[in-house]
This record gives structure tokens, sequence and C-alpha cells, in this order.
């Protein structure tokens, strides 16, 4: 057994979110036996009995003012945890979105040389930013829906000429989003110029980089990418037809479907691309790969989330469990592969079990 510190909490809109993943794995971690350590980027080491507390999460992500510099956020900083990693074989990360999310504790717990899970800090940072994933899909083969890439500088929106020129170019049923959030935090449909415009004001709350989507109508799917392998198929089926934060946060509001009702060979091509497009974008450990599915059968592929949601009842574990691995058994392998790849950039053999 190992000596693990699960890291939860974080900056983003995301926090409540990264506390029931934290709680749930810490659990499943010590239950497995492992030394577990939890800990809050605000509130420092907890006890494993903090994660029955752990938060519902909210219809609406919580309003977080900006994302200030890891090394400088004083004790809600990691930097300032480092004392409590002392001996700590590997750290599970638990953060979802901000910097959690984007490469940047990646490169601290590298400076530190102290094995994590996930991805690292280049397929960290290039899946979350939605433009450049997307550059690397289309230069990798990878069909992914046409977008325009926003900017809004100082609280301006853009001219609506600008955004007229937007709608002509994409047509007139958009998805807009932040280019650098997670759990579909304010995403939003526009169909018309006026929600065009209403739906960037709502994305630059979380950021002044926005994308600005094709709508593909037709089926939301998704596949989990568990080491070098492809999971099983999952539908998404939310009410309204948008799997937006309340659709995936509120009980009742979406339904799922594992494995997914389509046909085994275009199960397979899902699959087979959501490897590729977790290998393009250098990930590493375990991720989920979204995909849009519309009646033609051209399926588009939307992004790749390197930290999903990991509670018993998320995407991935409902996946793992269809491919007869629980969420023990789950949260136990993403850790080994974390320590494997610790000991082979460390040069040295890699540490069993």
């Amino acid at each position: 057994m190992h000596r693990i510190a699960v890291l939860m909490g974080g900056e983003s809109q995301e926090r409540e979110v990264s506390k029931v993943t934290g709680a749930a794995v810490a659990k499943a971690l010590s239950d497995r036996g492992h030394d577990v350590t939890l800990l809050d980027t605000h509130q420092g080491v907890l006890p494993l009995t903090a994660g029955e507390q752990a938060p519902e999460i909210g219809s609406r992500p919580p309003e977080i003012e900006g994302t200030a510099a890891l090394a400088t956020k004083g004790p809600a900083g990691v930097s300032n945890l480092a004392g409590s990693l002392t001996d700590i074989e590997a750290v599970f990360i638990a953060l979802h979105g901000g910097w959690g999310e984007d490469g940047t504790v990646q490169a601290f717990f590298d400076l530190a040389g102290i094995p994590y899970t996930g991805s690292g800090v280049l397929g960290s940072a290039l899946a979350m930013n939605k433009d450049r994933s997307k550059r690397v899909f289309r230069a990798s083969g990878i069909s992914t829906p046409d977008w325009a890439f926003v900017e809004v500088e100082e609280g301006v929106l853009p001219h609506r000429d600008d955004l007229e020129d937007v709608i002509e170019t994409l047509g007139s049923d958009l998805i807009v989003k932040p280019n650098a959030e997670g759990s579909t935090v304010g995403l939003s449909r526009a169909q018309s110029l006026d929600e065009l415009e209403a739906g960037i004001e709502l994305a630059a709350r979380y950021g002044r980089e926005i994308i600005v989507e094709k709508f593909i109508p037709g089926r939301e799917l998704t596949v989990a990418v568990l080491g070098d392998e492809p999971l099983p198929v999952v539908e998404i089926i939310p009410e309204g037809g948008i799997y937006t934060y309340e659709a995936k946060y509120t009980k009742g509001r979406s339904r799922y479907v594992v494995p997914a009702d389509i046909p085994e060979d275009l199960a397979g091509d899902l699959q087979e691309t959501a490897l590729v497009a977790f290998e393009v974008l250098a990930c590493e450990g375990f991720a989920r790969v979204d995909f849009r599915l519309p009646p033609s059968g051209d399926y588009e592929c939307l992004e790749v989330n390197t930290i999903p949601g990991m509670t018993p009842l998320s995407l991935v574990p409902m996946a793992a469990k269809a491919a007869g691995i629980d969420f023990e058994e789950l949260v136990n392998y993403i850790v080994e592969l974390a320590i494997e790849r610790g000991a082979r950039r460390a040069g040295s053999a890699p540490v069993g079990p």
C-alpha cells in the first residue's frame, strides 16, 4: 500500500465539485488500505471523516473571483501545503478547472519531484484550452465542430457587426462557452444575435477568451480512457438536449445509458477516436473525451477533460463499472499509473502495489 495525498478544493468555479470528488476518492483509497492524507487548498490537512460532510453540488456554479497565481495565493496555495506532502508517494489531483487542470499545479509537483495522477503539464494545458485542442484535433484528422475564437477586453463585448460575421460563418445555432473552463461552466446556446451577445457576456464572467462553436444536433456521447484503453461509450440524455452545468448537477435533469445504445462498429470508432484524441493532446493516466453524434452518424469531438468528476456516480466510474471495474479498483489503478510514471521519470523500476 502507498502513502497518498488527495488534493481538492482549488480556486475555480468548480471548487464544490472538486470537494465532492476528493472526498469520494479519499474514502475509496483509504478503504483500499492506503495511508491517505486529505488536503484542501484552503483548509490544509483535513481528517478523512471530513469527506462525510462533502457538500452537495449546486445547480449553478458559485461565483468565485478570478484565479490567483498558485505560488502567491497564501494559505490557499498548494506551495504552502508542501510540508504536508513529506513522504507522500503520490498525489491524487482532485482539482477541477483553473490551475488544477491547466498544467500549473502539475508543474509544481514536477518541480517537487512528487508523482501525481492524470496528465502532465503539456497535456493538461492543451486540453484545458479549447481553441488550441481543437486546432490539434483538426491537424490530426479528428473532426470537431467549426468554431470562432472571441476575446472580451476589459469587459467590452465584440461589436455586433463582428458577431453577425460569426453567425454568417457558423450559422444561427451556436454554443458559447469559456475557452478554459470545465463542467460546462458558463455554457449557453445561442440562436439569434441577441442570444449570442448574451452568451458571450455570460462566458466572459469566467475568462476573457471565449469559444463560439457550431451547434451539432443529435446525441451526447462520452468515452473515458484509462491508461491506454478506452472504456465503454456512455450516452448522456439531458433535459432540453444541452448538457449544461444545471443539467449535469441537478438530480433528475439528465439520464445516462452505458453502454450506449449504438451499433458496435460505431462504438468501436468512437473509442478509437477517443484514444487518438487522448494521445495527440499528450494526455496520460485517465481522461474523458466528449462527442456529439448527429443523425448522419458523422460524430464530432468536442473536447478532452483531463480531470473529470470522480464520484461513484460520475461518468468515468460509470463507464468503468460497465467494464467490470469498481470504484475502489478504478482509483487505485489511477494511483498505480501515477507511481509507475514517477518511477520511470526518476529512472528507477516501477513501484509495486
